[in-house]
């Protein structure tokens, strides 16, 4: 028997810093092995209603870049084993400099940067910027690449490479098809572990991909649950649990 591993993302400071905390430790406490934590950004390309609304909403509270970077270190002080990675989109690590925004990523705790708009290969700089403060950039891939772009990505050497699951924006439901573990297949074939998301929200989604990836993604379903719950704190953390729970649930 194996748990399947989970990365679980969150937004920062959605809906406030405290309930983000709790929904934080409610994921640790349901077996969630990473912590990928989204800084609001205004204008997401990859990013479903449910997470766009949370950063709409985080960032109408006047949240910056450093609030999100003191709420990562906070997390990485009091949960030191599991492993944050950060995502965000190219604007807000290229406007304060590649170099000096992975510095401050690493010295909050960050291990890993996802940025779904920095291209693997023009990527600013990021993949030598990431290295250099003992972090790895982790590149997306997506079904809409041609296949010898994929090829050359799966090649590229990175250790971790993100498989988005489908075309399009996250949080609707992604059926896992025959076409799906192709996919996956393919961008593993130069030796990098893969970590497979985009609409996973289900037990049953999870155990159909677990021998196929490194660890499964799951982020709307918590940043909805999130929502439903955000009146009750108990109530958040136990469904926040329950969910991440079930994603891990041995198979």
């Amino acid at each position: 028997m194996n748990k399947i591993k989970l990365m679980s993302h969150l937004v920062a400071g959605y809906p406030t810093d405290e309930l983000s905390f709790t929904a934080a430790r409610a994921l640790v406490d349901g077996d969630a092995d990473i912590l990928e934590i989204q800084l609001p950004f205004s204008d997401p390309s990859a990013d479903g209603p449910a997470i766009q609304t949370a950063c709409t909403k985080v960032l109408q509270r006047g949240y910056r870049t450093a609030d999100g970077l003191a709420f990562i270190e906070r997390l990485h002080k009091e949960f030191p084993q599991v492993k944050i990675y950060l995502m965000s989109y190219g604007s807000l690590i290229y406007t304060p400099g590649v170099e000096n925004f992975c510095k401050r990523a690493a010295a909050a705790g960050v291990t890993g940067m996802i940025i779904p708009d920095l291209p693997f290969d023009h990527d600013e700089g990021l993949t030598k910027a990431c290295r250099a403060n003992g972090m790895e950039n982790i590149p997306v891939a997506a079904p809409s690449m041609s296949k010898e772009r994929l090829s050359k990505l799966a090649h590229e050497g990175f250790p971790y490479i993100y498989a988005a699951l489908r075309t399009g924006i996250t949080g609707t439901n992604t059926a896992i098809e025959q076409s799906t573990l192709d996919f996956l297949k393919s961008v593993g074939e130069g030796g990098s572990k893969i970590y497979g998301g985009f609409g996973i929200s289900s037990g049953e989604q999870s155990r159909a991909l677990a021998d196929n990836v490194e660890a499964i993604v799951a982020g709307s379903v918590f940043v909805r649950l999130i929502s439903e719950n955000q009146n009750d704190s108990d109530a958040l953390y136990k469904a926040v649990r329950a969910k991440a729970q079930e994603l891990t649930n041995q198979y």
